[in-house]
């Protein structure tokens, strides 16, 4: 009863809303197969090489593998890279876009996923902020230079059964040494984050034309509260979609427990009247 009640407040605001403020974190993505590295079993599950070798995802996730171990650590990035070019975004991608379509200012997200499934689903470019960057752009490992550059000419070979990556690695165009995916890591000071600075004063500049904001955050989780404390920082209508931590202040928002691609699938049925 609760669920269905805050099911019909959030269609209600959806109906009203003149701009979409997407916010997504790790649960976003799930939905489309993409591994869950929550907990150090659900990260072996989807690199099990990685268990014989005693890494964590904060382990394998840091700068500092790029000088120590650097075919194992272009192994994990290489793999994942492959697979979100390999990764169909789920229908609930369609749904949102579909609903920011109806709204007077579209729609902009706010992600800390890396893995570029909004754009691949259709999404602006200039429309996202990727608050930990992109594993579709590249950049020096010791930061020579703040330019990044496109992933694209990279096609990595990996064995999974050792997590190496077997092809050459991608190299600096402006220094010659090992290039790194342009991505925020565990302990990282050498990010180049002009991309995402820019991103955010487009996002910035948005905001100040919407009069009816609405925010959806989806599958935003505690452990890397970077989504969920943008998502909050706003006054504005919060709808929080999570399965397990989906609790939200009723003075601010309401939370509905569930799956990303689930909630939508129950929402755009109340949002489109059917029920």
């Amino acid at each position: 009863m609760e669920s269905d009640i805050a099911i019909k407040q959030a269609a209600a605001w959806i109906r009203d809303a003149e701009g979409l403020l997407i916010t997504a974190g790790a649960g976003m993505g799930v939905d489309s197969g993409l591994p869950d590295f929550r907990g150090t079993e659900g990260f072996w599950r989807a690199y099990p090489a990685l268990r014989h070798h005693g890494f964590s995802f904060e382990d394998i996730a840091n700068p500092a593998g790029f000088a120590s171990h650097p075919r194992l650590s272009w192994g994990f990035y290489g793999h994942r890279l492959a697979l979100y070019r390999a990764t169909v975004p789920h229908a609930g991608f369609s749904i949102l876009r579909r609903w920011a379509s109806t709204m007077k200012h579209g729609a902009f997200v706010f992600t800390s996923n890396v893995d570029g499934q909004f754009q691949k689903a259709g999404f602006d470019a200039e429309r996202i902020v990727e608050c930990h960057g992109t594993i579709h752009r590249l950049q020096c490992v010791e930061a020579c230079t703040d330019a990044t550059w496109p992933a694209d000419d990279f096609t990595p070979v990996v064995d999974e059964t050792t997590c190496l990556l077997q092809n050459v690695m991608p190299r600096c165009p402006h220094c010659g040494g090992l290039a790194r995916p342009n991505i925020l890591m565990f302990g990282d000071w050498q990010w180049v984050e002009r991309n995402v600075d820019r991103q955010e004063r487009r996002l910035a500049a948005w905001l100040r034309s919407v009069e009816r904001p609405l925010v959806i955050e989806l599958g935003a989780g505690r452990a890397v509260p970077t989504v969920r404390r943008f998502s909050e920082q706003h006054d504005f209508r919060f709808i929080r979609v999570n399965p397990r931590d989906y609790s939200v202040s009723p003075a601010v928002g309401v939370g509905i427990a569930g799956g990303a691609l689930e909630t939508l699938q129950r929402l755009v049925d109340v949002v489109d009247g059917s029920l």
